[in-house]
């Protein structure tokens, strides 16, 4: 069976607390929908709302007409005359998804009209729409409801409407009030009664149930869903199009258009215009969940995938990884190993990880990119051998005065002295090993981000952890340093990354970074 995907990120989910996308961000959001992810519709915007909303109709409408999409964009429209359809034709816009009631409930204390006055209201809503040559879809908002309390005015409504020039009746359900159980039985009736109509399923995620009740929903035989983006949408969003393309191609054997490979970007590009994060644990796109932490599991992975699901990271563009801690066994090691090309014996790696194990104990952040060093400490590896120490250092900072550091450092045995001031305590630091480097024609990586953090736990006299991100030749590492000071903790940090440049047998990635200083 084919599920239509409609994704409506840039009306549903942008009326989450907090978001306002800019004409352009809009623009691009809508583009990447379309023509990458390949969702089949996207709604885009309600009627009457701004300025700026109109603005971004405009540009979207346009691109699409440019396209050839132009059908599959669409607009929140009102039960309000001519007002809604203008707003909408004037933007360029082809498609009204009109508000209506889905429940008495609604109808009598909201519109304060009987049944038959919205019929009449909702015809000549979609006779004007077709004068403009515009399609029709109409929302029952509340359904949900309505089934549940007034369901002889449901079906009266879809009686009256079911020979209107009406593409799709969508299902909301507003509140976020059914279960799985009532999602299929309510559907199933309507389905079964209204054959030949195309129903979509609008979930919302108030019991955690919107992907539930969409596995439901197709059951029960409906051919459209709707989604955002990482879940966003009012209160507690909707259900995220990450999640719903999982359980449709894999507990249901759903065929979808959606291109899979393409909607880690899709949320990458939507966090960062909404400002909205993802949470580490979100299923498909969150930062740790093809992150495997036990040791056990890694060694299942290792013998024959045994700790895999149906759910490849390869599928979504991205990749498995193991996690470095006091959950660590060996298997985990070697998997780490193998993305630096390293291989251990088995007393050396027992050793590397008992070591990984204890800084897991301290609440130490393990990064792949430390295991080199780990190794080095534990087994004298001469591979991940340092070449440059630190040796002393004094930092200064005076009120109305530029901070000043002086560095001492040691490479290959040579000591190298100089002074600087900078912006903060890092930053003459760093410009102080920067004038020995040019001195001595090295080159050093360009700084591209900078994170501290308190560890989990910690509290005002925690350790300090420094995450520092390095493009070196376009490729980018990170290293990570740990102090009770923020700048000597940075200063740790900067001294590995010394090291791995320095060392031509480090590994990032799959690229050796090669050493051309030969002093």
């Amino acid at each position: 069976m084919r599920i239509e995907i409609m994704d409506t990120t840039l009306r549903d989910g942008e009326q989450m607390q907090g978001i306002s996308y800019s004409p352009v961000e809009k623009l691009h959001i809508a583009a990447f929908l379309l023509k990458e992810v390949k969702v089949d519709r996207i709604e885009v915007a309600s009627a009457r709302v701004s300025t700026g909303e109109i603005e971004a109709l405009k540009m979207i409408t346009r691109w699409a007409r440019r396209n050839n999409l132009l059908d599959k964009v669409e607009v929140l429209g009102f039960i309000d005359g001519d007002i809604s359809i203008n707003w909408i034709h004037d933007a360029g816009g082809n498609v009204i998804n009109l508000l209506c009631k889905g429940s008495l409930r609604h109808l009598e204390k909201q519109l304060r009209k009987t049944p038959e006055q919205h019929v009449n209201d909702i015809k000549g809503i979609i006779n004007r729409a077709g004068e403009n040559g515009m399609n029709v879809n109409i929302y029952l908002e509340d359904w949900s409801n309505g089934m549940i309390s007034s369901e002889e005015y449901v079906f009266y409504l879809l009686d009256s409407l079911r020979d209107e020039k009406i593409a799709r009746f969508m299902l909301p359900d507003t509140l976020g009030i059914l279960n799985p159980d009532q999602t299929y039985s309510f559907c199933k009736k309507v389905v079964d009664r209204y054959p030949s109509l195309h129903f979509d399923f609008h979930p919302h995620n108030d019991y955690d149930l919107a992907v539930a009740n969409i596995y439901s929903a197709v059951r029960a035989g409906i051919k459209g869903v709707h989604t955002t983006i990482n879940g966003l949408g009012e209160r507690a969003g909707n259900a995220p199009l990450s999640s719903v393309i999982g359980v449709l191609h894999d507990q249901l054997q759903a065929e979808t258009g959606v291109v899979e490979s393409e909607i880690t970007k899709a949320s990458k590009i939507v966090e960062t215009f909404s400002g909205i994060r993802i949470p580490v644990n979100k299923p498909v796109i969150g930062e740790n969940v093809f992150t495997q932490t036990s040791g056990v599991h890694a060694d299942g992975d290792t013998k024959d995938n045994l700790y895999y699901n149906n759910l490849l990271p390869e599928r979504f563009g991205r990749k498995r990884k193991y996690a470095l801690g006091k959950q660590s066994g060996k298997a985990t090691i070697k998997k780490n190993l193998e993305e630096f090309g390293l291989d251990l014996n088995p007393e050396s790696l027992a050793k590397v990880t008992q070591r990984v194990i204890e800084l897991g104990d301290k609440k130490e952040n393990v990064t792949p990119e430390d295991l080199p060093f780990i190794i080095s400490d534990v087994l004298g590896n001469d591979r991940a051998d340092y070449k440059i120490f630190i040796k002393n250092y004094s930092l200064s900072l005076s009120f109305g005065l530029k901070p000043f550091a002086s560095v001492q450092i040691e490479i290959d045995g040579s000591l190298y002295q100089e002074t600087s001031s900078g912006d903060g305590q890092y930053d003459a630091f760093m410009k102080a090993v920067r004038i020995i480097y040019d001195r001595l024609g090295k080159e050093l990586p360009t700084l591209t981000d900078y994170e501290v953090s308190i560890p989990p736990g910690g509290k005002t006299d925690a350790l300090v952890e420094t995450v520092i991100t390095w493009n070196f030749k376009n490729r980018e590492f990170r290293t990570k340093g740990l102090d009770a000071d923020q700048t000597e903790s940075a200063i740790k940090a900067t001294e590995k990354m010394l090291n791995i440049v320095e060392n031509s047998e480090i590994r990032i990635g799959d690229t050796i970074i090669p050493n051309n200083h030969n002093e």
